[in-house]
């Protein structure tokens, strides 16, 4: 498998033209691409852009047949009304207007009844356009509505990087193909951002680097590997403290660099040296040997560049990870060569003025902020997860499936079935949220709407034109903001009334960025900044020019931080000074012997794809990946049923033995709809939703649970 094979843009039908756009998913490769419409207006071969430095034509496999997906026979294609039970698969077809008039009705009832804040816009990264994602944030705000506090995916990731950078940026991620060494950590590339093995490839191919992947199982990156180190999960700062240790010990460490550039070498030389090769064996599950060679490696390669994953910090100990993994390249001072350093994402360097879009004007600090990952709680009456005020009674969601996605399954789905609360649901499918809304609304696909994209992975700009008419019936995300505005008499308020090509046009004016045409004549703008800065040479982005060793868990900035009327969450007084092991994670016992990951499936996106019969066969069905010892003292055979569970809930899903996986460890590949599984409850049954220390996010992976064959 040569996983970075360029698929050439040359047209399969002479007739055909190819429009360029970027794909809209949650992804952080945000890849530039060509598609091929025919002259009936429909859209054929979807390939990655050549001419794109990043994306260098390769694109993942479920994107490439988006068409697929686009010509679905169950793609929805008219406005519903619930007319039986909650759930019951029972609609009538109504016109838009109908549809429009009452969730405006209901959320003006709502209002009247409860007060503002019942309402709460839930949206997320159903698609990463700025205009038809964020366009609900202006409703909100106009409205009073509750905030939103989107914490399920990025936040342990982003505060741990910032808390040690300043700001979410690292070296150019091209530069990954010209590196003596990648480091790919808690990420598994070859399914979820294949870009970063094209580059990876590159170097190995070029100039004889190494590839060095670390993660919990023997996942298709791994097999990519020169070097695989399978770690137990939730001990990734172990390792990290090790390879520092060794760096310290063995002379690898700049201690000339951290002079300059970092707040305490000296303080964490002391603080590491009982961090050694052998403690962090035990805690990891890796040998001696294995750390020691993996320390070596990069001690010795100056170029080396530490490609840090979301994968990782999606344990409650996330954060401390995500930070004690970027030290090792300060460490190292690996941050000073092309090729050398650490990245996680360049969010930071886009530089996109969202004000107007979001109505940021109008946003009241006093309105509270409701946690996405506590979906749950929230709708069950959570009285810590309402902020102690009053209950949500009405919610329009965009762009996300909370019913099958987020965490504590069971209290989201007692919340849905609420007979008080009221759902309109903008979807593509009937997902399993739009089936237990009041009102369902068909949503446009990226290929027929306008908008614009900025890649965290990479570091462009994208446009993503309209390129195709949408099906008559089927209606824009903004055109849904836009109706409601005017229906609950708002439409006259900063940033309302304008075309998604307008509002492109007026966030690149406002941020100081060549127009919509612009973009449209030349695809992509490149936002890299010079060496110097992407690399931290003229220092760290912290008010003392810095890298902390020692981060404020508490007070620092970060992306994502929780308002002060939050604060910080989860147990942040257990986090460490130092780089280090710090166990808040759900450590398996006697009741419990086993962890359990909830890792991403190669043909799926989060739940996208999942409803497209070529990613459903290639997947085949939900199972949890056991090692063979486990089975043979649990009396499980390949393929038997087997129960999992733990104190949120239990269910049932069939067993695939491999030794993919290490002993005491399970992972559950999706994400499955809920009814795809044998009782039709789906894996975030399992999951939890207290937040992640300091700043929030959900722990996914980390997922202590108890394993038996089923006996019926």
């Amino acid at each position: 498998m040569n996983i970075a094979t360029p698929i050439h843009a040359k047209s399969e039908k002479p007739d055909n033209r190819v429009g360029h756009t970027a794909c809209p998913h949650d992804c952080p490769s945000t890849c530039a691409l060509e598609v091929e419409i025919s002259e009936d207006g429909r859209i054929g071969r979807v390939r990655g852009a050549n001419d794109h430095s990043y994306t260098s034509g390769v694109i993942c496999a479920k994107v490439a047949r988006y068409a697929e997906r686009l010509y679905h026979p169950d793609r929805l294609m008219h406005p519903l009304r619930r007319t039986g039970a909650k759930g019951a698969g029972q609609w009538q077809q109504i016109s838009w207007d109908d549809a429009l008039d009452e969730i405006a009705e209901a959320f003006v009832k709502s209002e009247a009844r409860d007060g503002s804040e019942a309402i709460w816009p839930y949206f997320y990264a159903g698609t990463m356009g700025w205009v038809q994602r964020d366009s609900i944030d202006r409703l909100r705000h106009a409205k009073r509505y509750s905030g939103f506090f989107s914490s399920i995916c990025t936040n342990p990731a982003w505060t741990g990087f910032t808390m040690a950078t300043g700001t979410l940026r690292g070296p150019d991620p091209r530069e990954m193909g010209r590196t003596d060494c990648v480091v790919i950590w808690g990420t598994n590339a070859v399914s979820t951002q294949v870009n970063v093995m094209t580059h990876a490839i590159k170097s190995r191919k070029e100039r004889g680097a190494k590839i060095v992947v670390i993660d919990i199982y023997d996942n298709p990156t791994m097999k990519q590997a020169d070097m695989a180190l399978v770690v137990r999960p939730g001990t990734d700062a172990a390792l990290a403290c090790a390879v520092m240790h060794i760096a310290f010990r063995d002379g690898y460490a700049d201690r000339e660099y951290m002079a300059r550039y970092a707040d305490d070498p000296a303080g964490l030389e002391a603080h590491l040296k009982t961090k050694t090769p052998q403690w962090a064996a035990a805690v990891t599950g890796l040998s001696v040997e294995e750390i020691e060679a993996f320390a070596s490696l990069v001690g010795t390669t100056k170029k080396t560049f530490f490609r840090l994953g979301y994968g990782f910090t999606r344990q409650r100990n996330g954060a401390v990870a995500m930070h004690a993994a970027a030290s090792i390249a300060t460490v190292l001072g690996s941050w000073q060569y092309e090729g050398g350093g650490a990245f996680h994402s360049n969010s930071d360097i886009f530089r996109m003025n969202s004000a107007e879009l979001t109505g940021r004007s109008m946003k009241d600090a006093d309105i509270r902020m409701l946690d996405q990952s506590q979906i749950g709680r929230v709708l069950t009456g959570d009285a810590v997860a309402l902020r102690h005020r009053g209950p949500v009674t009405a919610m329009l969601i965009q762009n996300t499936n909370p019913a099958n996605i987020a965490p504590e399954q069971r209290l989201v789905r007692r919340g849905f079935a609420r007979d008080d609360l009221f759902v309109a649901v903008h979807e593509q499918f009937m997902t399993e949220t739009a089936e237990i809304a009041d009102i369902v609304i068909p949503a446009t696909m990226f290929v027929e709407h306008d908008d614009i994209y900025r890649a965290g992975g990479q570091n462009h700009i994208l446009l993503g034109p309209k390129l195709v008419e949408p099906p008559p019936t089927v209606r824009t995300n903004l055109f849904v903001i836009e109706e409601l505005a005017k229906r609950l008499g708002v439409a006259d308020r900063p940033g309302f009334g304008f075309t998604a090509r307008e509002m492109v046009d007026r966030i690149l004016e406002s941020s100081g960025l060549p127009g919509y045409d612009h973009f449209l004549e030349h695809k992509w703008f490149d936002r890299q900044p010079a060496f110097e800065e992407a690399h931290y040479l003229n220092g760290f982005a912290h008010p003392d020019g810095k890298f902390h060793f020692r981060p404020d868990w508490i007070n620092q900035p970060a992306p994502n931080k929780p308002p002060a009327a939050i604060g910080a969450l989860g147990p942040h007084a257990a986090l460490p000074a130092f780089p280090d092991q710090v166990d808040v994670i759900e450590v398996a016992d006697s009741e419990h012997p086993f962890r359990l990951a909830t890792s991403p499936a190669r043909n799926f996106l989060n739940s996208s794809f999942s409803e497209t019969k070529t990613s459903r066969q290639k997947e085949g069905r939900p199972e949890v990946m056991i090692n063979p010892a486990d089975a043979e003292a649990n009396g499980i055979a390949q393929g038997d049923l087997v129960r999992i569970g733990n104190s949120r809930g239990d269910l049932r899903i069939h067993a695939r033995i491999t030794t993919e996986v290490k002993s005491g460890v399970l992972i559950a590949e999706g994400l499955w709809p809920n009814k795809a599984h044998v009782d039709g409850e789906g894996i975030n049954v399992l999951t939890g939703a207290d937040p992640v220390a300091p700043y929030g996010g959900a722990a996914v992976h980390d997922n202590k649970v108890w394993l038996r064959r089923d006996a019926a």
